[in-house]
């Protein structure tokens, strides 16, 4: 196991910084598509609470995996990070892009 470094632990602030950001924005525009003011398809509420469980799921694993294999707290950090960022990032684009597509 390497040493941890503060370097490490400053990118996982940083992308779970980008994670907090992007689902703000997600929440934003579901909470605007269930007012009725802006394009949502019709299962999107159940899809926002079925994804929670699997992106959950996904995370733990994953952080387990960096621990057991000897990462630093940052690596952890990281490897938590990583599925539900991947998850936030791609609600983003998606419910930003049903705009260009609804017209």
């Amino acid at each position: 196991m390497r040493s941890p470094n503060p370097q490490d632990m400053m990118n996982a602030s940083f992308q779970a910084f980008w994670m907090m950001a992007e689902a703000q924005w997600v929440i934003a525009l579901r909470l605007a598509g269930m007012a009725g003011f802006w394009p949502m398809s019709a299962s999107e509420p159940s899809r926002m609470v079925s994804e929670k469980l699997a992106a959950g799921q996904a995370s733990a694993i994953a952080a387990m995996k960096a621990g057991m294999a000897g990462g630093t707290p940052g690596d952890v950090a990281l490897a938590a990070i990583k599925p539900l960022r991947r998850r936030t990032r791609a609600n983003a684009r998606r419910l930003t892009r049903a705009v260009g597509q609804a017209k």
